[in-house]
This record gives structure tokens, sequence and C-alpha cells, in this order.
């Protein structure tokens, strides 16, 4: 029996195989402390695990002041560590807001800290720290205090610079970055007043002090086609140069799968599954078979199998890390895997062998799961499909589509029928449906864009959907009956503050959300089959869909809300998201080993892993909003004068945000062009009431517009209400006559 040097530590035979010399690990670290009535200093700690001071006290020096980076320690102004949790203190990100306050994202779940304007000062958008609870603000916020900065998120700054009375400073095209970086005359290089310029931080920002920088790279002194996505990808920082390591590596990759890495695998080669994916997809992850069996079906979803090809804490994947899943701009990909991976070996293309994870599924005729398995097999894609060319196959039964894939359509048509099925269980089952529009950009000559168009959701899209669902429901099944560490996709229902606020709100227009203090899924989804078909119901569908919290990557399975499943993860496309590439390992690793025993990631590692995921998840999606903002500015700046319909899509203290209706563009009618009134902001109805005339302007209302301004740098449209304009020439009319009349008597 092997005895370890700390055998109350839980962890002590992972330290053991790491070092010669473990130290405690920070897991029982945390626990003493949590057991502690007070911080503990270094010296104390040492004197309690009985530690060398000459040889052993520095090294644990280091794992606590990494662990104090990471934010599960805090260290007092007396030297003393102490939990974050025992001392009132809260970790997560700053989100940043363009008036110069922010919110604190908790790590750990939970309602947003505010921070007013003066603890912003030290802080920039995507900044971690710990902040301390200090109450409750005026309009009934959390507040926090800056404690300490864990982590700076901005490196480099991308935005326009200006030069006045002598001083350069840069001003960030990402707004959420609300201080200006100032830049002194020796540290602006070649830039002029007025180009777009990357500037590097080379002084964070203090209490005392805005940030300083350095200009490090000229853009240009224009918008020119295509710079709009460049520019967000520095604002954001997204990583797109290949390190020199991986490009060495990626050069031995060959063009086809190697026979020896064929072998020990299940052979569904003859299988005729296929890909269905969009008409621009080239990436494609997953590949679909199903036939019929019994009463019921077996359905195969094979999915790339990029961990064969990535292994852990190679120069691979050190760098799909570190980008987290690819980025779709418009026109563009950035992507988290090189392009001989991504679009290569691991991209299920048509009529080539391709290694694969299978996850097998055995569902009745009613469209439940019944039994279901994974397998690394060995494919061979009869076909790559596109959705519109499925749906006319199964849903609209042309018959020159039909005849085009003969061989494949009794397969097909099961594909078809098991959606059927599925649908129906999604349904009995209450997962939540919003219907939102997604749109795409039509780009013409010189990358100017000629429209913009919503992209139709076909039946065939759906049914992939489900599919990934199912495969991705059974694997994180599969794992939580493992007991092994993995990253969940876990979305939560409302707060209390937003159920009371949706509740308001819902009595104003009479209704109602079932389920009392605790609504299920099931209560969101009837509510919504009770108001389709209602003109607010654009009006209802948003105010419950903004009542939902955000969904993210954690170890600790808590359930999908949105999905209305117990257990839930992202299995399906680990080409463009490195969660999914986690999942497969954990799941090969079971496959090899029967067991969760001996593998490699902790749970620490995954609460590490899901966080920075998330974050770059939430960065990819700011920086691609950020990119189609300015193209869609771009478009309507020949517009100005134009009257468009809209509807309001939100509606603020300071005015209302209109998107205008066939073309999707987005900008707001501030207050003090609504003339006549005083108005006035009512949050829980989603509203601005005028004082004296009563008039309201209410989220998804329809209005007349027209676009006044459109500020390229700062990404905003200004429009003007035609109805007032219209309003006010009747009554100067009306007016005019009778003063007309009063002459003519």
């Amino acid at each position: 029996m092997v005895t370890f040097r700390y055998p109350d530590d839980p962890y002590a035979e992972r330290e053991a195989g790491k070092y010669q010399n473990p130290l405690p690990s920070r897991e029982y670290l945390m626990q003493v402390l949590a057991e502690h009535r007070a911080p503990m200093s270094l010296v104390q700690l040492v004197s309690y695990f009985g530690l060398d001071v000459e040889t052993e006290q520095d090294a644990l020096g280091y794992r606590l002041r990494a662990m104090e980076r990471d934010g599960q320690l805090i260290r007092n102004r007396r030297g003393g560590y102490g939990l974050v949790s025992k001392m009132d203190l809260v970790r997560g990100r700053v989100v940043g807001h363009p008036d110069g306050f922010g919110f604190l994202v908790p790590d750990e779940g939970g309602e947003d800290l505010y921070l007013s304007a003066k603890q912003m000062r030290s802080l920039l958008h995507g900044d971690r720290a710990v902040v301390r609870m200090m109450g409750v603000d005026r309009r009934g916020r959390r507040e926090g205090a800056l404690v300490e900065v864990l982590e700076r998120a901005n490196h480099n700054v991308v935005g326009r610079f200006v030069v006045k009375r002598g001083l350069g400073f840069v001003i960030p095209s990402n707004k959420r970055i609300h201080q200006d970086i100032a830049v002194s005359p020796k540290l602006q290089g070649k830039a002029r007043d007025g180009q777009i310029v990357v500037v590097e931080i080379v002084e964070q920002p203090s209490w005392r002090s805005q940030p300083i920088g350095r200009v490090v790279t000229v853009l240009g002194d224009h918008m020119a086609p295509g710079m709009e996505i460049d520019i967000s990808i520095r604002a954001y920082e997204l990583p797109v140069e290949w390190p020199a390591a991986l490009k060495r590596v990626v050069t031995r990759f060959k063009k086809e799968v190697p026979d020896k890495d064929k072998t020990s695998r299940v052979d569904i080669r003859e299988l005729p599954l296929v890909t269905i994916d969009g008409e621009d997809a080239k990436d494609f992850d997953d590949a679909v078979y199903c036939e019929r069996h019994g009463k019921g079906w077996r359905l195969l979803v094979a999915i790339a199998d990029v961990s064969h090809y990535v292994k852990p804490n190679s120069a691979l994947d050190k760098e799909a890390l570190v980008r987290g899943n690819s980025v779709y701009f418009p026109g563009r990909v950035v992507p988290m895997l090189p392009e001989v991976l991504s679009n290569g070996l691991c991209s299920l293309n048509p009529h080539v062998d391709r290694l694969c994870l299978v996850c097998e599924l055995f569902i009745t005729a009613k469209g439940n799961v019944r039994k279901y398995n994974f397998f690394e097999g060995v494919m061979h894609s009869h076909a790559r499909l596109t959705y519109t060319a499925v749906a006319e196959m199964v849903v609209e039964r042309k018959r020159k589509a039909r005849s085009q894939f003969k061989s494949l359509l009794p397969h097909l048509d099961d594909l078809y029928e098991l959606y059927n099925a599925l649908r129906s269980q999604r349904e009995k089952r209450g997962a939540i449906d919003f219907e939102t529009t997604e749109t795409q950009i039509i780009f013409g000559k010189d990358r100017k864009i000629s429209n913009i168009i919503p992209v139709e959701r076909q039946e065939s899209h759906r049914m992939i959907e489900e599919y990934m669902v199912a495969a991705n429901v059974a694997a994180a099944e599969f794992l939580l009956e493992q007991k092994i560490n993995t990253l969940y996709r876990v979305h939560g229902g409302p707060s209390q503050e937003k159920l009371t606020n949706v509740r308001d709100f819902l009595s104003e227009v009479g209704l109602r959300l079932g389920g009392k203090g605790e609504p299920e899924p099931k209560h969101y989804a009837k509510l919504l089959s009770e108001v389709s078909g209602r003109p607010d119901m654009h009006l209802i569908q948003t105010v419950l869909l903004r009542s939902l919290s955000q969904a993210m990557y954690v170890p600790d399975n808590t359930g999908h809300f949105g999905l209305a499943y117990p257990a839930y993860t992202h299995f399906t496309s680990p080409i463009r998201r490195y969660p999914d590439l986690l999942v497969h390992r954990a799941i090969r690793h079971v496959l090899a080993h029967r067991s969760a025993g001996g593998f490699s990631y902790t749970h620490e590692d995954m609460v590490a892993h899901g966080e920075h995921c998330s974050m770059t998840e939430r960065r990819a999606d700011e920086a691609t909003r950020d990119a189609v903002d300015w193209l869609k500015c771009e478009y309507v700046q020949d517009k100005v004068g134009e009257v468009f319909g809209g509807i309001i899509t939100s509606v603020t203290t300071f005015g209302i945000f209109v998107e205008l209706d066939d073309i999707y563009v987005e900008g707001l009618v501030h207050v003090t062009a609504l003339q006549n009134d005083y108005y006035h902001f009512d949050p829980a109805k989603h509203r601005l009431i005028g004082e004296r005339t009563k008039k309201t302007y209410r989220l998804s209302d329809k209005v007349r517009v027209r676009v006044m301004r459109v500020n390229l740098d700062e990404k905003k449209i200004d429009f003007e209400l035609v109805e007032e304009k219209t309003s006010r020439s009747k009554r100067r009319g009306t007016a005019t006559r009778r003063r007309k009349k009063g002459v003519a008597k």
C-alpha cells in the first residue's frame, strides 16, 4: 500500500505523480483554509504542513501566488491568505459600458455586481478582478468595490489616433473600453491625426491615471474594404497568426488518413452516412445515418475525431485552447485549428475515409432514446448535402431533387420521419423555442454590401439540430454516469428579480406564466404557444428571452433550462469548439480504460477551461457583432434622409432602438428627439411614456423613422420618428387655417 506525505489530501496521488517532493494540492490548501478560523500566512502554512523552510517555503509561496492570480485566494494587508468566499469577496470578469460604469460577472454565477465609474477607473472591459460587496445602490443593484485586479485582458487596442493641443490619444474602436489611451509624443511613432492604429498598453489604468500606450502599427487613413474585420480582430485580440512550432507540426500531416490509423476501429464505411450543412460550409464536423430498427430507429451521429490528431499539451492543443473556438465573420473565418485539419483531415469531406467518434442511438417510435453507445469508427461520407437540397427531397418531395440521390432516399426519408418523432417529443418535454431572425450580408464589388437578407431556417436545419441535441444529451448522460471530469453546457432559469419583472409585465398584457415561484421550461413553452399569432408576440418573446441567463461551460452539471434536459454538453463540433474536444477526450478515455481512473484532467482544470471557453465564446460574439455593426453603418451611409418602417427592439432611459424592416439595421431614436413632452422610462413595462400626453413607445411597436446621421467610428445610426414630424406639421397647418378663418370673420 502506497503511503502519501499528506494522507488527508484528496489529490495526494496526483501530486505524487507530478512531483518528486509533492506539496499540498490546491484543493487541500483551500480545504485547510476553509476549516481555519482566520487567514493564514505563508509561515503559518509552512509550519502547519511541516514543510522545510529552506527548500520548500519558496515553492509553496509560488503555488499560493498562482492561486491568488487565479482568484482562488486573496492575500490581506497582513500577508494572510484566505478564501475569496470566506472574505465576502467575489471574483469574476468585468463587462464595461461606454458610459464609464461596468459590471462584474461572477465566476460562480449569480447576480452581476454593479461597478461605478469611480471603481472602473482602474479597470478595462474584460479584466478579471476580485471585488468586495458594498451593499445595494439607490437603484437596487448589488454594488461592488475593487479589491484586486487578477488578470488584464487588454494588451493591444485598436482605435483612431487623435491629436489635440499637442497631446495624442487613441479612442478605442471597442466602445466597452471606456477610457482613451494616452500616447506621449515619444511613443506616437509615425501615426498622424485621424489614422486608425494599434496601440500597445504599456501602463494599465489606475485610480490616479488613464492607460498609457505606444503606437505599434498604423492600419490606415480610412476604412478600406475588409478593414472592419481586421479592426475587430485586433480590438478583441483574437489570435490569427499560427505559432512557428505549430506550423512545423502541421507539415507532417498527410491529405489522407494512413491505413495504420484505421485499425482497431469499427468500420462503418459501407453505411451511407451523409453530411448536411449550409451552402458555404467548408468544415464538416458531423455526418448522420438512419435506418429502421424494430418499431423505431437506429441513428448514427458520426463526429470528426479531432482528438486523434490534437493531443493534450501539444502545440496544436495549446493554440486551440487559446482560441477556444472558431470565429465566423461575414466572408471570413478565424479557425480554431489550421486548415490542414479543419478543412482537411478532420473534416468529413465526401468520398474519402475519415476517423470519427460515433454516437449510436436507438430511438422508439415515439421519439424516446431507448439506449445509446459510443465507439471509435472509420467512415466514408457518401454525399455532401445542403439544407436546401434535403428540404427539397424529404420535406417538399420534389421529383427532380429526389431523382438525384435515389440510393440515399430511403435513409433520408427515415431521417425525416425520425425528426418528426423527436420534434413531437421535444414539444411534450416543454423545450423552449424562440423564433429569432438571423441575417446574411451579401457583398458586391470591392466588398461593398449589396444586400442584407434574412436566413430562412428550413425543416432540414431543425432536423440536423434535433440529431445533434440527441447526441449531446447522450454524451452528457454517459459522462455523468462514468463520473469523469468534463465540461457541461449549462443554462439557468430566471433569477427571482427577473421572474418578478416578467410576471409584472405579463399581468399588464393579461397573461400569466405558470410554475409559481420556480417555472419550468414547459411553462415558458406553453406561454409562447398561447401568444403565437398575437400582434405583441415579438414583445412577449423578447421579454421572456431576456429573463433567462446566459449559457456557459462548467464542470458541475446543473442542467439546460432552455432545452429542458437535466444534463447537456457539447459533443458535436470539435473542429470549431474546444469544449467539444475535451468531451471527446473524456469519452475516448472511458472507452479505452473502461473507467474514469487516470484521466489527466482534474476538476480544477475543467473549471479553468470552462471559464476560458465561456469567455472566448463571448469574445467571438462581440467581435463579430462589432464587425457586422460597422458594415451595417456603411450600408446605410448613403441612405441618410430616407424613410423606413421598423420595429422597436429595445427601450432605454435615453431613447428607443429601432430595427428597420427588410434590411435589419438598428439605430437609435434619442429621447431628446421625441417632441412635445417629457418621456420617462418604465423598465417593468419596457416602454417610454409621455408625462403629459401619455404617449407610449413600447418594445415591439411598429414605427416609421428617417435616417438622420451615421457615425462609422462609433458604429451608431441616429433615427428620427416620422410620425412626430407629420403630427407637428398637421398641427401647424390646422393653426394656420384657424388664423385665416379668424381674419375672414
